[in-house]
């Protein structure tokens, strides 16, 4: 499958799985004739970026949970996912280990007792840095987008941030709203 026609959305992303699934990515790709892998390269207690530390509602520098994955569609790198969680939620749990994780993270969370029930997006688009660039194989003048993305509970506490890097000419964003 070609990757510069891959149209991608959320909600699968969100959406815990039944018992004995794999994770998502994987079987998006599969239902589309590809492969999708993840690398988890590291999982464990940082310092809150700043702008994650504002979603979250927590100090700058405070620590949080991140899993950064390097996504692969048919062994192309696709995508740089860092996700962060609050201490309180992923500390001591398999979200704070390299390990994978049945189900995805997304199924353990609610498994733990934290469902997401709201999800704010935002979509820019910009250059790579170096590293960028390196780890997702684009030309020198080729964007990115960015999408940072909140998931919120049905307190309005948020359970996880996630801020993902996609080479912009091999993604499509699709979006479906059903109001009323």
């Amino acid at each position: 499958m070609s990757t510069s026609r891959w149209v991608s959305a959320s909600l699968p992303y969100l959406t815990p799985r039944e018992k004995g699934q794999g994770d998502a990515w994987g079987a998006e790709a599969a239902a589309r004739g590809a492969r999708g892998t993840q690398r988890i390269v590291h999982a464990g207690e940082v310092p809150a970026p700043g702008e994650v530390a504002a979603l979250l509602g927590i100090a700058e520098g405070q620590p949080v949970v991140v899993r950064r994955r390097l996504i692969h569609l048919d062994d192309r790198p696709n995508e740089l996912t860092d996700t962060y969680y609050p201490l309180a939620i992923a500390q001591g749990t398999a979200l704070a280990r390299t390990a994978k994780i049945p189900g995805g993270a997304v199924t353990l969370l609610a498994e733990l007792g934290h469902v997401g029930v709201l999800v704010t997006e935002d979509v820019v688009a910009g250059m790579p840095d170096e590293e960028e660039r390196r780890t997702l194989e684009t030309a020198p003048d080729e964007p990115v987008l960015r999408l940072t993305r909140l998931t919120v509970d049905r307190d309005d506490r948020p359970i996880q941030v996630d801020r993902m890097v996609m080479p912009a000419l091999r993604q499509r964003l699709r979006y479906q709203i059903r109001i009323g």
